[in-house]
């Protein structure tokens, strides 16, 4: 693909449903449940996701809302949350992150609550995610990173087809300070188009 793309112009749906999840981005009533997904998961979360950190009063949520909206409509980060269809139930957050529209390049990032860990919601919403890219945002390349600590999150992207590609050394700081590694996996627009033959 070649020729310039304009991430204002690009039609971006509202939702994508898979099977059991439903992704959309955060709207403002979503606040509550928002702040007690992320609180009740603090542990969990804590030592991958130095974010969570910043999550000190519910309030905080209502803010994060309000900035990844502006966000998603600069087309400078589409987050969304993870909600099950059937009970509405949010169970985590995801998203394209890190966009870099020159090649178009970008990365899923992901979370879940701890009580549904390990029951293939990760590898539906990052399916449903590279279907996105690869499709409405025309990427050329996909990436997930990871702490290399981590062996959940990293069997996520070889259970989706992505590909290992590096494995970047002391990349990260840990919650303690210390310094760790990073997972790299990666799919191009051809690896895409080979694994929906």
């Amino acid at each position: 693909m070649t020729g310039k793309i304009n991430p204002l112009l690009l039609e971006v749906p509202n939702a994508i449903s898979g099977e059991r999840l439903t992704l959309r981005p955060y709207v403002e009533g979503d606040a509550d449940a928002l702040w007690a997904a992320v609180d009740s998961s603090r542990a969990h979360l804590a030592p991958w996701m130095p974010w969570v950190n910043d999550w000190k009063e519910p309030s905080y949520a209502r803010e994060v809302i309000r900035r990844n909206t502006a966000k998603w409509i600069l087309r400078e980060d589409l987050t969304v949350g993870a909600f099950e269809r059937d009970t509405g139930r949010l169970i985590g957050g995801s998203g394209l992150h890190r966009f870099d529209w020159s090649i178009p390049a970008m990365e899923i990032g992901y979370w879940l609550r701890p009580d549904v860990v390990g029951r293939g919601y990760a590898t539906e919403l990052v399916g449903l995610l590279t279907r996105l890219a690869f499709g409405s945002l025309q990427a050329e390349r996909l990436e997930i990173r990871c702490d290399a600590s981590n062996v959940r999150s990293a069997a996520v992207p070889r259970r989706a087809g992505f590909q290992h590609e590096a494995t970047l050394r002391a990349a990260r700081r840990n919650r303690a300070g210390e310094l760790g590694n990073t997972e790299v996996f990666a799919m191009t627009r051809d690896d895409y188009l080979r694994l929906k033959v």
